[in-house]
């Protein structure tokens, strides 16, 4: 009966330390996971501005601008300032 007990009580703990590990790997992996989001979210509406610009037309008139292309360098680079402050201030990066 003492034995059986013991069995009991070491399995308990054996599935206590296993609940445990597995808490540290998802922690682990939240953490992985919520610097990736940071990531795309800073890269997402660069790739928007990138895409509007890449295409073909015309008719954009910031195109025949003298500066235009250092402007819209300028914006995407203050943006992506202004979204890195934004997630430091959260403390999230």
């Amino acid at each position: 009966m003492h034995v059986h007990e013991n069995i009991d009580v070491y399995r308990e703990m054996i599935w206590g330390l296993m609940d445990m590990y597995m808490t540290t790997i998802s922690n682990k992996m939240n953490g992985i996971m919520k610097v990736l989001t940071i990531i795309s979210t800073i890269f997402i509406p660069l790739t928007f501005i990138v895409g509007v610009y890449e295409m073909n037309f015309e008719y954009i008139p910031e195109l025949k601008w003298k500066y235009s292309y250092y402007v819209l360098w300028g914006i995407m680079f203050l943006l992506f300032l202004a979204l890195l402050i934004f997630f430091r201030k959260k403390k999230w990066l």
